[in-house]
């Protein structure tokens, strides 16, 4: 008798070209930004950068992908998904932390925001290749082997606390960053031989072969109206927007709201996000291949709630203490498990096939052009007292369950794509 594997097992086992290339190399880059990412506003303040100026750097940084994502859709059409994951990867994962490593005052980090910057579009290209080959009843397992790949890597974090708590922040983030450019590198440059250029990447290749970059940015207005136009797209937009400056606020605050405001040693921090990707991981494996049965804003609007009870949580922290933190973080990591996995696929089902590249860039540039005043906003929040950015990060939730509830026409397209 053939054995019985979990359903998410089995998914992983099936996945073919572009699709198991991309989730397959995809650790290599979770395990180097796992490593970092819970330290990298602590070692910005280490290094004398305010919280003001960490939250313009967030700004600065969106304003870069507005117009690299505007003008990546053209170039990833011109040279294929597949050479721009490749040159854009080096420029915006490879470069920073290289400079990162060697960072002095604000503007070594300023310069590697710009560099990071060129990421959207490197995220445009990396997703085409990972969804335009594959079956679109497959996506949501395949986003959540992307997440689950994330989680995985996680568990090397302990090494980064060990660091900081042995070495000192600023020696172990040097470290942690050399680390990063290598193997940032390795996973852009594997990715780039295991995979092939997609089908719809080579009909793009030829379709744009006589057109030149300005005569292709001029018909950006055409795709523009594509997107504008649909109902369910503008709906999903604002969706995506709303969850991605929580995601913002959440992933470059957290931090120092721990240690500043709770009263977390800085050297514990890396403990967090193994916690919460154990909570993830048997979440994922225990009850996320159940859901597959619900409506995907059903299955979010539950994860929002869930994203709401870990801010209360978090707000009594200081008060109650560690026995909230662990509720936050709990409640948290189940939030996260039910909500982006199910964002990136709504983004998917409702971008035009044929226009797939620039609609990306369009939808990313709209996306970070509406979230970009947020970094210094929080920023300047984060000044005034440690709790107001996740007190707005509880707004932007419920804006977010508002947005699902009314979003009709985004049901209705959900419908008709899943049952073709």
């Amino acid at each position: 008798m053939k054995r019985q594997h979990h359903p998410l097992v089995q998914s992983l086992i099936e996945l073919k070209g572009n699709p198991r290339a991309c989730v397959y190399c995809e650790p290599l880059w979770g395990i180097a930004y796992n490593l970092y990412a819970p330290f990298a506003t602590l070692y910005m303040a280490h290094l004398g950068v305010s919280d003001e100026q960490i939250g313009l750097l967030l700004t600065i940084g969106m304003a870069v992908q507005i117009v690299t994502s505007l003008l990546g859709g053209i170039l990833i059409d011109k040279i294929g998904r597949r050479r721009s994951a490749l040159i854009l990867g080096l420029l915006s994962w490879s470069i920073p932390p290289a400079l990162l490593m060697l960072s002095k005052n604000f503007w070594w980090f300023f310069t590697a925001t710009v560099f990071n910057g060129f990421s959207m579009i490197e995220a445009v290209a990396w997703n085409c290749l990972l969804v335009e080959d594959a079956e679109p009843d497959k996506l949501v397992d395949m986003y959540n082997w992307v997440t689950i790949s994330g989680l995985l890597a996680v568990f090397f974090a302990p090494l980064a606390g060990l660091m900081v708590k042995t070495l000192s922040l600023v020696t172990a983030m040097r470290i942690l960053y050399a680390f990063a450019f290598f193997m940032m590198t390795t996973k852009t440059v594997v990715l780039y031989f295991w995979s092939n250029e997609t089908k719809h990447g080579l009909v793009r290749m030829k379709e744009t072969r006589d057109f030149s970059y300005l005569d292709m940015l001029k018909q950006y207005r055409a795709v523009f109206k594509k997107v504008l136009y649909n109902q369910a797209t503008v709906q999903v937009l604002v969706i995506i927007v709303l969850i991605h400056i929580t995601n913002l606020i959440t992933n470059n605050f957290f931090a120092l709201f721990a240690t500043q405001k709770a009263g977390v040693p800085d050297w514990l921090i890396s403990i967090f996000p193994i916690v919460r990707s154990a909570v993830m991981l048997v979440f994922f494996f225990g009850v996320q291949h159940r859901l597959s049965a619900y409506p995907i804003t059903r299955v979010m609007m539950v994860g929002l709630f869930f994203y709401l009870g870990a801010i209360g949580f978090l707000m009594m922290s200081p008060v109650f203490g560690p026995v909230m933190l662990s509720g936050y973080v709990l409640l948290d990591a189940m939030a996260y498990a039910l909500v982006w996995p199910r964002r990136n696929s709504l983004l998917i089902l409702n971008i035009d096939p044929h226009e797939r590249a620039r609609a990306y860039g369009i939808v990313y540039a709209l996306m970070i052009a509406a979230a970009s005043p947020f970094g210094w906003l929080a920023g300047w929040l984060s000044e005034i007292n440690r709790a107001y950015p996740f007190i707005l990060n509880g707004l932007l939730y419920v804006a977010c369950i508002v947005a699902i509830f009314w979003s009709r026409a985004l049901s209705e397209a959900l419908s008709d794509q899943i049952s073709q």
